[in-house]
């Protein structure tokens, strides 16, 4: 085996021969160049492992990497292998590692079937259709980095909201692949990839436009003009603060009246079990029925099915509609529910029993605030502020703002 330093014109000057040979380098231990009877020129590295197996891995090819390049990962190799490391075994665990569209398999099939009902499972598979098998399922799950989630997080800037779903299916996978060890615990790509900000926001149902939509649900209940199940399902929504699909789902074998409590054994959030107010019970005691129907709010053609979800959220568009009320989606029920039990002054803890709401976080996502409390809580701190100070706190304005006007003169507004 012939000796020397490897360079750029000692490589290029190798040419083959009848049988593959080796050339190595006298500055980096273990460093060498294999030339093979093909022409082809490999660096490899020759070290023994803490354990006394030898080994020689393939570095690369020359012309995919330059003489000094091959140096360094030797170098890198060696240092490895000073620290107990076997960079052969590593790099022969790596060929054989998962890539990332055969982990997206896993995890539809070894968790989301397992773990999230099917509405979560359908929208994880077109997340990895759309966007993790195109943009990044050649790549090795151990070798997926920061920079490419950046990559394919930045072409989605123009769609915030799927951008985020994406990185969040993507985040738990990583956290899998760690659980199933295809990658080194703590190594997840998505770790410190910020989210784009949701300009979306559910609008708050007013309390002047409450005023307005139960007069008409009233109305419509008097005089026909809306199904009754549609009214009694809205009426519903806003008793327990619930999501569209739990009223639609919602079986009479669920509802035990005697007991005052519904249970729903599979909603979003697992288990929900809610009492019944007053009103829920009175709604749930005179609610139309139909015979041999299990849904409190049946498909209207069709008994023995639940109230499409487009049968619903249409009802509700046209209800607003009538109501002279700006549109807001469903989940506005939920949200104004929502703020209804955080305003009557329960502690945190039973408003998030009646929201279903797994955090205190979440729950407070939910509340919103009108001008006038809002008005009388500073007004209070206020007059507090007078009565430490000793001063009258003001009892009234004497003449509405608007009449209320500056005198001044011309010069008055000369320096």
């Amino acid at each position: 085996m012939a000796k020397a330093k490897l360079t750029k014109t000692l490589v290029d000057k190798s040419e083959p021969g009848d049988r593959e040979y080796e050339v190595r380098d006298t500055i980096t231990p273990g460093f060498l160049l294999k030339v093979l009877p093909s022409g082809r020129k490999v660096f490899m590295l020759n070290y023994r492992t803490n354990a006394g197996i030898r080994r020689k891995p393939s570095i690369g090819r020359y012309g995919e990497l330059t003489v000094e390049q091959a140096r360094d990962i030797a170098k890198d190799w060696l240092a490895d292998v000073r620290r107990g490391e076997d960079p052969s075994a590593a790099k022969k665990e790596s060929r054989g590692a998962l890539i990332v569209a055969e982990l997206c398999d896993r995890f539809i099939e070894d968790y989301c079937k397992e773990h999230n009902k099917p509405s979560s499972v359908s929208r994880n598979e077109s997340i990895i259709k759309c966007h993790l098998k195109p943009k990044l399922g050649t790549i090795k799950v151990p070798e997926l980095d920061r920079a490419d989630v950046l990559k394919v997080m930045a072409g989605m800037k123009s769609t915030p909201v799927a951008a985020n779903r994406m990185l969040s299916a993507l985040r738990k996978m990583m956290n899998l692949a760690e659980l199933w060890g295809e990658r080194p615990d703590g190594s997840n790509p998505c770790r410190h990839v910020p989210k784009f900000p949701e300009k979306g926001k559910t609008r708050f149902i007013t309390d002047d436009e409450m005023i307005r939509l139960f007069s008409y649900l009233d109305r419509a209940d008097r005089e026909g003009l809306e199904h009754p199940f549609l009214l009694l399902g809205i009426r519903l929504q806003f008793e327990f603060a619930a999501r569209m699909s739990e009223i639609r789902s919602l079986l009479w074998e669920w509802v035990d009246l005697r007991n005052r409590r519904v249970i729903w054994p599979d909603s979003k959030t697992g288990d929900i079990s809610k009492p019944l107010s007053d009103n829920a019970l009175r709604l749930l005691a005179t609610a139309p029925r139909l015979e041999d129907s299990p849904y409190v709010c049946p498909a209207i053609f069709d008994p023995h099915q639940p109230m499409s979800e487009h049968t619903y959220s249409s009802g509700w568009k046209r209800i607003l509609e009538r109501a002279d009320i700006p549109h807001v989606g469903t989940h506005g029920i939920r949200h104004r529910a929502a703020t209804d039990i955080a305003n009557s002054g329960v502690p945190v803890k039973v408003g998030m029993t009646l929201t279903a709401h797994k955090t205190v976080t979440m729950f407070m996502r939910y509340v919103h605030t009108e001008d006038d409390p809002i008005r009388a809580a500073a007004d209070a701190v206020s007059n507090q502020r007078f009565s430490l100070v000793g001063e009258a706190a003001p009892s009234e304005i004497s003449a509405p703002f608007k009449e209320c006007s500056l005198q001044t003169n011309d010069h008055d507004l000369l320096p």
